[in-house]
């Protein structure tokens, strides 16, 4: 074989491999997959609480898959539901995105805007995610995607807008005389550096700026869990909520890297993050607290999100996910 038919020959396998692998990301990426992880956070003695977090659903209209997929975790049946931005993909996107959402919406929940909530996806250079801040600077164009309507319907079903703001939600459901409260705060996306952390107040002042009913127990029983949400998990976010007391910290926005190595793992975070980190349930700021290094640190969850963007449709050895929480009372 000559030398130029051996280059031919090894330019085709080279060829072969990379369709193959596209083929496989592009499969990957339509592959939506419950993770179902255990977080002993709430004080002993207290009944099981199930919280589902979905994250970065980068709706387009046509995706009629994941539209069903979406809808079909009502039958899960959870006591609280979290959404940690970036639902849109597309400026025609809320009436399908409110469609899949809708069997979800008669359930207690609480939401927080991602970028692609303001702002409709462009193509970009995918070499720019490797950089330490892919970020070209502060956005000063108006918003594009309908967020405000967004907003209004959700907080319209009852969901508590944590823009930066506080709230609480007071759930139905245990025996009479039992506090079942979960105190929230979150802010916008630290991404775009709209996060503005919010003041704290009074556990009986909290519940009366809000105009909350006070629990079963008294306005000065204890919350269930202290939860705290924000679409990207910039560290200086993740030390307030923190700092703040948050019990555990909910996340999206790293999509779990994307595109992995098997082996190795995630080669980007898209924030400050550690790619340790980058997707799954661990510690902050050290190790998970249910391990002897973990003394004083909270709960983390980071959810890799149910989409991409519509200009990179790929994921490898990274599956869009949703997650059921199983909270537990502490050992």
């Amino acid at each position: 074989m000559t030398t130029a038919r051996r280059a031919l020959g090894a330019l085709g396998l080279v060829a072969a491999s990379g369709a193959a692998g596209l083929g496989y990301a592009l499969w990957e990426a339509r592959q939506y997959t419950l993770r179902d992880r255990t977080v002993p956070v709430l004080p002993p003695g207290q009944p099981d609480l199930t919280i589902l977090h979905f994250s970065d659903l980068h709706l387009v209209p046509s995706q009629a898959d994941k539209i069903a997929w979406v809808r079909d975790l009502a039958s899960l049946r959870p006591d609280f539901v979290v959404d940690t931005g970036d639902n849109m993909a597309h400026r025609d996107a809320l009436g399908p995105l409110l469609h899949a959402l809708e069997p979800l919406l008669g359930t207690p929940g609480a939401f927080v805007m991602g970028s692609n909530d303001y702002y409709a996806p462009k193509p970009k250079n995918p070499a720019r995610y490797l950089t330490r801040d892919a970020r070209k600077g502060p956005v000063v164009n108006p918003p594009n995607l309908p967020a405000a309507a967004l907003a209004a319907a959700l907080s319209g079903a009852g969901w508590k807008d944590l823009t930066n703001r506080r709230d609480v939600a007071v759930l139905d459901g245990l025996p009479e005389g039992t506090a079942r409260r979960i105190e929230l705060v979150g802010v916008d996306d630290p991404h775009l550096d709209r996060d503005r952390f919010p003041p704290r107040l009074p556990a009986d002042g909290l519940l009366d700026a809000l105009a909350e009913p006070a629990p079963a127990g008294g306005s000065d029983a204890e919350p269930l869990v202290r939860l705290g949400v924000t679409h990207a998990p910039y560290v200086r976010v993740l030390d307030q909520m923190y700092d703040d007391g948050a019990e555990l910290i909910l996340a999206g926005h790293t999509h779990g890297g994307q595109l992995c190595v098997p082996g190795y793992g995630a080669l980007v975070t898209n924030c400050d993050l550690d790619r340790e980190r980058v997707s799954g349930l661990h510690g902050w700021p050290g190790a998970r607290p249910d391990t002897p290094a973990g003394a004083g640190s909270t709960w983390l969850n980071v959810c890799a999100g149910l989409g991409t963007s519509p200009y990179t449709p790929v994921r490898f050895a990274c599956r869009p996910e949703a997650v059921l929480l199983r909270l537990v009372a502490r050992g």
